[in-house]
C-alpha cells in the first residue's frame, strides 16, 4: 500500500507494509497459554541444551578412547614382559622406576575403559530420552556423566603433555606477600583463596600447611604453603611461578603484589638425591626485622634458588 505526498516540488511515496507477526512469537503466546505449558517449554529447551552438550563429549571420546585404549594396552604388555625378563633384586632403583610405570599404564587403561563405560551410558540414556522413555532427571544424570568423561579426557591429554622430570608430582606452593602493607597481604590472601578453589573445581583437595599473617585483625595473609597431594599438580602449577600483580591505580601507579614459587611433591619414590649442607644457608630474618616472628627461620638452597621459610605457626 503507497501514499503520494507532495510538496515543496519534490514528491514522496510513502510505503506501508503490513505487520504480520512472527513465527517465534506465534509460538511463544501459544505456549504460554499457562504456566504448566510454559514450565514445558523451558524443560524442553534445557533438554536441547543439555543433550548437544552430552552428544559433543560423547562423540569425542568415541573418536578418542578406543585408540588410546588399545595403545595403552600395548604399552601395558610390553612392560610386563620387560619385569619378567628383569631382575628386581639387582637394581632396586631401576626395579621401583619399572614398578611405576607399570603401575601408571594400568591406571591409565583402567581410567580409559571407565571413560568407555561412562560415554557409553551417557550415549545409552541420549538414545532413551529420543523415544520418550525417560524423564529430565535421567538427562541430568547422563550430563553429570558426560562431565565425568570431559575431565578424564583432559586429565588424560594433561598427562601426555607433562612428560617432565617432575611433572606427574604433587606441588607445593609457596605464596609470598610483595610487602608489609595491608593491601598486599589482602592481596595475597585473595590469591592463596583463588588456588584453593582452582583445586575444588578440579575435583581435588588442597591443604593450607603454613598460613602467616602479621595484621592485626588477622584479615590479610603475608605467606602461606599450600600443599597439592594429586597427580600432574606440579605440571600444572608450574607455570604459575613468578610475581601476580593486582594494579590498584592505573593513575598513580599503585600496585599490590604477590610472589608464588613451585616445588615438586613426591607423592610416591622420592628421588635419591643428597643435599650437601655446603649449598645451603639458613638465616634468621627475626634479627633483621623485628616485626617478623622470633621463630621464623629461612633456608635457601643456593644452586637451585629455592627458598624455604617457616614461621612455626601450622593451620
Amino acid at each position: 500500500m503507497a501514499a503520494k505526498i507532495t510538496g515543496g516540488g519534490c514528491s514522496w511515496r510513502r510505503f506501508y507494509r503490513k505487520r504480520t507477526p512472527s513465527r517465534f512469537l506465534i509460538f511463544s503466546v501459544r505456549a504460554s497459554n499457562s504456566m504448566d505449558d510454559m514450565d514445558t517449554v523451558y524443560k524442553q529447551l534445557g533438554l536441547f541444551s543439555l543433550k548437544k552438550k552430552i552428544k559433543d563429549v560423547v562423540l569425542k571420546a568415541e573418536m578418542f578412547a578406543p585408540d588410546a585404549l588399545e595403545l595403552e594396552e600395548e604399552q601395558w604388555i610390553k612392560q610386563e614382559e620387560t619385569m619378567r625378563c628383569y631382575d628386581l633384586w639387582e637394581d632396586p632403583a631401576k626395579s621401583d622406576e619399572i614398578l611405576l610405570k607399570l603401575a601408571d599404564r594400568a591406571k591409565a587403561v583402567d581410567s580409559l575403559k571407565d571413560l568407555k563405560y561412562k560415554a557409553e551410558e551417557a550415549k545409552l540414556i541420549i538414545q532413551l530420552g529420543e523415544m520418550d522413555a525417560i524423564d529430565y532427571s535421567l538427562f541430568e544424570q547422563a550430563y553429570d556423566s558426560s562431565l565425568d568423561v570431559s575431565r578424564s579426557l583432559h586429565h588424560y591429554e594433561m598427562s601426555k603433555l607433562l612428560r617432565d622430570q617432575y611433572d606427574a608430582e604433587g606441588a607445593c606452593m609457596i605464596i609470598k606477600s610483595g610487602s608489609q602493607d595491608a593491601k598486599s597481604q589482602i592481596w595475597t590472601e585473595q590469591v592463596v583463596s583463588m588456588y584453593i578453589k582452582w583445586a575444588e573445581k578440579l575435583g581435588q583437595n588442597a591443604r593450607v600447611a603454613e598460613k602467616c599473617s602479621f595484621l592485626s585483625n588477622k584479615s590479610g595473609v603475608n605467606s602461606a604453603t599450600i600443599e597439592f597431594e594429586f597427580d600432574y599438580a606440579y605440571g600444572y602449577l608450574l607455570g604459575e611461578r613468578g610475581v601476580h600483580r593486582l594494579i590498584i591505580s592505573s593513575t598513580s601507579n599503585e600496585e599490590c603484589s604477590a610472589t608464588v614459587d613451585i616445588i615438586p611433591l613426591f607423592l610416591r619414590a622420592s628421588p635419591d638425591f643428597e643435599v650437601k649442607e655446603d649449598d645451603l644457608i639458613v638465616s634468621y630474618p627475626a634479627k633483621e626485622n623485628h616485626k617478623i616472628a622470633e621463630n621464623m627461620v629461612s633456608i635457601q638452597h643456593i644452586p637451585s634458588g629455592i627458598t624455604v621459610e617457616s614461621s612455626g605457626m601450622i593451620e
